[in-house]
């Protein structure tokens, strides 16, 4: 049970962020990028915070790996933590894909814009994912700053999806899109969602652990 709690948090943290987004999505008609912004960060800004204590609330395959990078979770954990973060992406989707039908699935999975180039799409997705994974660090993971991560996190996510939202959708997060895809089956350059932000995420780790932390990062630890 003590391995299998943080699992249960990450699974519903990232439950609710897909299943807010699609539905913010739909309701914006997917052309308010503000509105959408402010959904998805105000979702990561209240699930970070109560799942926090209990996970790290990661609620981001990225963001493990990021975390896994900087030498603060093993990799076992990590393996456990993206299952569950897959599994509530999925789940959100399937529901949303019940309630309001494909197309609007279809739409609530990011996407390239028409004038954006995969390689393009990488690039935007990595360097935004950096920056969540560097302020998940500089908030939540090192005990310095641990005094308001669910607000700086959730203040990432807005303005990240504010620049990025018409150009790739600004996901950050490979669950966010898997979950609709798969419900969808829509898989159009799917692989811009996992290849960007997992490298932004690894250098966000990296980064932050070769220059922010002041003393070496303690043995990786295995939450429970």
């Amino acid at each position: 049970m003590e391995k299998l709690r943080p699992c249960i948090a990450e699974f519903i943290g990232t439950f609710a962020l897909i299943f807010v987004g699609i539905g913010a999505i739909k309701t914006a008609g997917g052309q308010d990028t503000l509105a959408i912004a402010l959904a998805h960060g105000l979702t990561i800004a209240a699930f970070v915070s109560a799942t926090m204590h209990i996970s790290g609330g990661h609620l981001n395959p990225a963001v493990t790996f990021g975390v896994v990078c900087s030498g603060h979770m093993t990799w076992a954990a990590a393996i456990r933590y993206w299952i569950a973060q897959l599994l509530g992406g999925t789940a959100a989707a399937l529901i949303c894909l019940s309630l309001f039908g494909h197309d609007v699935v279809v739409t609530g999975t990011p996407q390239l814009a028409i004038n954006l180039t995969p390689a393009q799409g990488i690039l935007v997705e990595a360097i935004l994912t950096f920056f969540l994974v560097f302020v998940v660090h500089g908030t939540g993971v090192d005990e310095r700053g641990r005094r308001v991560a669910g607000l700086a996190i959730g203040a990432t996510i807005t303005l990240d999806i504010l620049f990025g939202g018409p150009l790739t959708g600004a996901a950050m997060n490979p669950a966010r899109v898997f979950g609709p895809a798969l419900a969808a089956g829509f898989w159009k350059a799917h692989y811009v969602y996992w290849l960007g932000p997992m490298l932004g995420g690894a250098l966000g780790g990296f980064v932050y652990r070769i220059l922010m932390e002041r003393t070496p990062a303690p043995a990786p630890v295995d939450p429970r």
